[in-house]
C-alpha cells in the first residue's frame, strides 16, 4: 500500500473557518474561531486519513510573482479582518504541538507550494491528498492526487478524482487552468471573458478541448456576440491563464522527506487546548486508558537534585521556592511524599520524616524574615500543620497568581500553568504518578525526587514573569493584599474544623428516615397502590395515566418526572407536592446527613471542609469535602442539619455574623443611582421602596406580594435575570416580567445606564472588573450566537457586582482576623458563607465579639452608602441564625 501525503492550504481553510465559525476568543480576548475550525478539520484527516506525510502550506504575503504579471491580481479582495490576522500566529503554535511541519516562500502562494510536492510526491507513487477552498488547486487532480474542496464551511466537502471531475464540472483535470481562464475568478481579481459563465466555459472546452485549440478556430464559435467577447478578449483570457496556472516547480526548500509524519504527544496538544479553552476537543486528543507515555531523555535538561535530611544556614539564601508534594488532592488525608527546596543556587529534596526532625528546616519554615515562594500556599500551610510545622514568610503563591491572571482556566497545577508559558522543564502529574486508582509513588525514589524538585524549579523561575503579568493587569494589590493573606487565614480555618455533634446527626437520620417513611405512605394513599417512588418508568403512568395529569414533556424511555415538570404540575394534584418533598427529603438523608457522618474526623469529631480560593470566575469561596456553604435551609429539614455543628469547647458558642443586602448596596454604589443610594442611606426597606416605584403605590400600600416580585426583580437585576428567568421564579408571563424589569429601569435610570456602560465596556476592553481590579474575561461578548452573546452581557453586568461582594468580604475575613488577634480575643472564624462569616467563641466575648465584627465588616471597605451587619449566637450553628 502506498504511502500518504497529505497537503493543506492553510490559508484557504482558516479563511473558511474563520466565516464559518461565530467569533470566538479565550480567556486573554484572542480571537479563536479560525483556529478551532481548522483543528476539528485537522483531527478528522489525521483520525480518518492517517497520513505518513504532512504539511500545512501558507502564503508568504501580498506580493507573487504574479504580480508582475497583473499588477491588479487579487486587487479586488477585502484586507483581511485582523480578527483573522492575528489567529495565524496561534494556528502556526498549535501546529507546532501536532508536530505538524508548515512552510511559505517568498513571492509564491501556498498553491505554488502544494503543487510542487504534489507533483513530486506523485510521481513517486504517492497517495495525495490536497485539501483547500481554492478550485484552482483542481488542476493538481489526476489518478493518486485526490484534491478535497470545502463547499460549505469546513466540514461539508467533496473530494475530486478525474471521475468525479467530470462527472460535476465536466472538464479533465488538465482543463481546469483553461476553464478559469475563460470564466475568470473576482475573488481573485482574475478578469477572464466577461460574459463566459461555468456552462459556456465547459461547452467551449468540449468543443475544442483547450484555449489554444479555440483562439485558433475562433471562426467556429456559435454566437456572434460571444466571438466578439473572445476575439475582445483574448489577451486577457491568456493572461488568465498564467495567473492561474499552479507553479509546479517552485523553488521551495522542504523535500517529502522533511514533512514525515510520526504522530502527536497528546499532553502537548491537550497543554495547547487548554490555553485555548478547547475543551471540547481535548478528549479526541488523550486516550484516557493509556499508560503514560515515557518522554525520551533528551527532551529534559538533566536536573541537579541534592537529597538532604537537614538544612544548614549556608543552604539558604533567603528567597526559595518551596514545593510540597502531595500526590492526592485531599491535603487533609493524604500524606506528603516528599519536600523540594530551590534557590538561585541548589536544588534540595528532602523527606517529610527528615524534614520533621530537622531543626534546620523547621526554624527556616517558620522564619518569618526568610521568603518562601510555594505553589498554594494554603494547601502548602495545612499540610505542613498536620506535621507540627507552621510555615512562615509565604510572599508569592503561584496558583493564586495564575488563577488571577487567567480565571476562567480549570487547570492552574504546575505543569499546566508552565506549559501555558511555554515553559516546558516538567511533566504533567500523571506521566508520574499515573491516573485514578493507578495512582501511585513511582518504584525509582529518585523520579519522585527529581519530578518534586522540578516543580520548584520552575516555580523559580515563572515567579518573575506572573509578577509582571499581575502588575500589568494592576492586580498585584489584590494579589498581595487580598488573595495571599486570604490563604494563609483559610488555611488555619480548614486545619482547625469545625465541631459536630456526630450523635445529633445520627438521631436526625432516623427522624429523617421516619419522615421519608411517612410520606411515602401519604403518597402510596393518594395514588391508590405502592410502586418504587424512584422510578420514572413506575412513576410516569400513575401521574399521567392513572391520575390523567398532563403530559408536559416525554423522553426516550417514557413520561418526563423531572424537578420542573413536578413543579408545573403542583397545583394540579396534591400528589405531587409530596413527591417533590419526599425527594428532598431524599437528598437531605443521602448528601448531606449520611455525607457528613461520612467525613467526620473519628478522633476529634471535625469536619474539616475545603475552601476553594482558585475556582469562581466572580471571586467567591466555594466549599467541598463537604460542601457546608449548600445545606438547603429552605426546608426546616434542612435546616435542622446545622443543629449538629457545635462549639468545640464548653462554655462557647457559635457566632454568625452576616451582610444585609451587600449585592445590592455595591450596585447602587457602583451604578450611582439617586434613588437607590437616598433609600439604602436612610434606612428604608429596599425591597419595599422598588415595589412603590414599580406598582406606582405608596409604601404602606405595598403588599406582601408586591413586595416578593419587587424582591425578585432586584436580585434578579443583579444576577442579570432575563424576562424569561423572572417569569419562571414568579410564575408569570414573560410580557409582566419584561413589564417589571422595564419599570424598575425607569424607576432607577442609574442602574440602566451602569448595565449599558457594562457591556460597551466589556466589548472594549474584552473583560470586566471588580472593585479591587478582580477580572473576568467575556470572550462571547461580541460573538455573533444570540444566546452566547446574551449569556456574555449578562454576566457583564453581574460581576463586578457579585465579584465586588466577593472581595469585600475577602477583606473583611483578613481585618477581623487582624483585629481579632489585637484585642486578644479567643473567638476565631470557622466557615465562610458567601456573605455570612461563622465564628466560635466564649460566651463571655460575646459582647466585645459583636462590637468587634459589626466595625469591622461595616468598615472594611467604604462605599456610598452604608454596609449593614446582623448578627446572632447561641449554642449551634442552627441556633445563631
Amino acid at each position: 500500500m502506498a504511502e500518504k501525503v497529505v497537503l493543506i492550504d492553510g490559508n484557504s481553510i482558516a479563511y473558511r473557518a474563520f466565516f464559518a465559525l461565530p467569533l470566538l476568543n479565550n480567556d486573554k480576548g484572542v480571537y479563536t474561531n479560525a483556529v478551532y475550525g481548522f483543528t476539528t478539520m485537522l483531527l478528522k484527516i489525521l483520525e480518518e486519513d492517517k497520513p505518513d506525510h504532512l504539511l500545512v502550506a501558507f502564503d508568504a504575503g501580498k506580493t507573487t510573482f504574479r504580480h508582475k504579471t497583473y499588477t491588479e491580481y487579487k486587487g479586488g479582495r477585502q484586507k483581511t479582518p485582523p480578527e483573522l490576522s492575528e489567529q495565524f500566529p496561534v494556528l502556526k503554535e498549535l501546529l507546532d504541538a501536532f508536530g505538524i511541519p508548515y512552510y511559505q516562500l517568498e513571492q509564491y502562494e501556498a498553491d505554488d507550494i502544494i503543487g510542487t510536492l504534489a507533483t513530486q510526491a506523485d510521481g513517486q507513487k504517492y497517495d495525495v491528498k490536497v485539501i483547500s477552498g481554492d478550485k484552482d488547486l483542481l488542476q493538481l487532480v489526476t489518478e493518486r492526487t485526490k484534491v478535497t474542496l470545502t463547499k460549505k464551511g469546513i466540514t461539508n466537502v467533496d473530494t475530486y478524482d478525474p471521475a468525479f471531475l467530470e462527472e460535476k464540472i465536466g472538464i479533465r483535470p488538465d482543463q481546469v487552468i483553461d476553464f478559469k481562464a475563460l470564466m475568470g475568478d473576482s475573488s481573485d481579481n482574475i478578469p477572464g471573458v466577461p460574459g463566459v459563465g461555468e456552462k459556456t466555459a465547459v461547452k467551449l472546452l468540449k468543443q475544442f478541448d483547450k484555449l489554444e485549440n479555440l483562439y485558433e478556430n475562433l471562426d467556429e464559435v456559435s454566437g456572434k456576440k460571444l466571438k466578439e467577447k473572445l476575439e475582445t478578449n483574448k489577451d486577457e483570457a491568456f493572461m488568465s491563464k498564467q495567473l492561474v496556472t499552479i507553479e509546479r516547480e517552485a523553488p521551495i526548500e522542504v523535500a517529502l522527506s522533511d514533512i514525515a509524519y510520526k504522530g502527536y504527544e497528546s499532553h502537548k496538544v491537550t497543554s495547547v487546548f487548554r490555553e485555548l479553552g478547547f475543551q471540547s476537543l481535548i478528549s479526541r486528543v488523550s486516550d484516557q486508558d493509556e499508560e503514560p507515555k515515557e518522554t525520551s531523555d533528551q527532551e529534559w535538561e538533566p536536573v541537579d537534585v541534592k537529597v538532604i535530611k537537614d538544612i544548614e544556614d549556608d543552604m539558604i539564601t533567603g528567597k526559595e521556592a518551596l514545593v510540597v508534594e502531595m500526590l492526592q488532592e485531599n491535603y487533609h488525608h493524604s500524606p506528603i511524599a516528599g519536600i523540594s527546596i530551590v534557590n538561585k543556587d541548589n536544588s534540595y529534596f528532602i523527606s517529610i520524616e527528615d524534614a520533621k526532625k530537622s531543626k534546620g528546616f523547621c526554624d527556616w519554615a517558620e522564619d518569618d524574615s526568610k521568603e518562601k515562594w510555594v505553589f498554594d500556599a494554603k494547601r502548602t500551610h495545612v499540610a505542613l500543620r498536620h506535621h507540627g510545622i507552621s510555615l512562615q514568610g509565604v510572599t508569592f503563591d503561584l496558583l493564586l497568581a495564575s488563577y488571577l491572571i487567567n480565571p476562567s482556566e480549570n487547570n492552574h497545577d504546575i505543569p499546566a500553568i508552565a506549559h501555558r508559558m511555554n515553559e516546558r522543564a516538567v511533566k504533567y502529574d500523571e506521566e508520574v504518578y499515573g491516573k485514578g486508582a493507578k495512582m501511585k509513588l513511582p518504584d525509582d525514589d529518585s523520579i519522585l525526587q527529581e519530578h518534586t524538585v522540578r516543580k520548584s524549579e520552575v516555580l523559580y523561575r515563572l515567579k518573575e514573569n506572573m509578577e509582571e503579568q499581575l502588575e500589568a493587569n494592576e492586580q498585584m494589590e489584590l494579589f498581595k493584599e487580598l488573595e495571599m493573606p486570604l490563604a494563609l487565614i483559610l488555611g488555619e480555618m480548614e486545619y482547625c474544623g469545625v465541631k459536630v455533634d456526630v450523635e445529633r446527626l445520627k438521631e436526625m437520620k432516623d427522624d429523617l428516615q421516619q419522615r421519608l417513611d411517612q410520606v411515602k405512605s401519604e403518597i402510596y394513599e393518594l395514588a391508590g397502590e405502592e410502586f418504587n417512588l424512584n422510578s420514572p418508568k413506575q412513576l410516569g403512568p400513575i401521574l399521567f395515566e392513572k391520575l390523567g395529569l398532563p403530559v408536559i414533556k416525554k423522553t426516550k424511555t417514557g413520561y418526563s418526572t423531572s424537578a420542573d415538570v413536578l413543579e408545573q404540575l403542583e397545583d394540579q394534584h396534591e400528589v405531587v407536592a409530596k413527591i417533590l418533598l419526599y425527594r428532598q427529603l431524599g437528598k437531605l438523608q443521602s448528601t448531606y446527613i449520611e455525607g457528613l457522618l461520612k467525613v467526620v474526623d473519628e478522633k476529634s469529631n471535625k469536619i474539616h471542609t475545603r475552601f476553594n480560593q482558585a475556582l469562581t470566575q466572580t471571586g467567591r469561596l466555594s466549599s467541598i469535602e463537604p460542601n457546608l456553604q449548600n445545606i438547603p435551609i429552605r426546608l426546616e429539614e434542612g435546616r435542622k442539619i446545622r443543629q449538629a455543628f457545635v462549639p468545640s469547647k464548653e462554655g462557647w458558642v457559635i457566632f454568625a455574623s452576616d451582610y444585609s443586602q451587600i449585592e445590592l448596596r455595591v450596585l447602587a454604589h457602583i451604578a450611582q443611582d439617586e434613588k437607590l443610594i437616598e433609600a439604602f442611606r436612610e434606612g428604608r426597606d429596599i425591597h419595599t421602596q422598588t415595589a412603590s416605584e414599580v406598582f406606582d403605590v405608596p409604601h404602606d400600600k405595598v403588599t406582601s406580594n408586591m413586595r416578593r416580585q419587587a424582591k425578585a426583580v432586584n436580585f434578579g437585576i443583579v444576577y442579570g435575570i432575563s424576562d424569561y428567568g423572572l417569569s419562571q421564579s414568579l410564575g408569570i408571563t414573560r410580557k409582566e416580567a419584561k413589564l417589571f424589569i422595564d419599570k424598575y429601569l425607569d424607576s432607577y435610570p442609574g442602574v440602566k445606564e451602569y448595565m449599558d456602560e457594562s457591556i460597551q465596556n466589556a466589548k472594549r476592553l474584552g473583560y470586566v472588573s471588580t472593585f479591587m481590579n478582580r477580572r473576568r474575561y467575556l470572550p462571547d461578548i461580541t460573538s455573533r450566537n444570540f444566546n452566547k452573546r446574551s449569556f456574555a452581557e449578562r454576566t457583564a453586568m453581574n460581576t463586578p457586582i457579585q465579584g465586588s461582594a466577593a472581595d469585600i468580604i475577602k477583606k473583611a475575613m483578613i481585618d477581623l482576623d487582624e483585629r481579632l488577634k489585637k484585642e486578644n480575643l479567643q473567638a476565631h472564624m470557622l466557615l465562610q458563607v458567601h456573605d455570612e462569616l461563622i465564628l466560635e467563641a466564649p460566651e463571655s466575648e460575646v459582647e466585645q465579639l459583636a462590637k468587634v465584627v459589626a466595625d469591622v465588616m461595616e468598615h472594611t471597605i467604604e462605599l456610598d452608602v452604608p454596609l449593614e451587619v446582623d448578627h446572632s449566637y447561641g449554642p449551634t450553628w442552627y441556633d445563631a441564625k
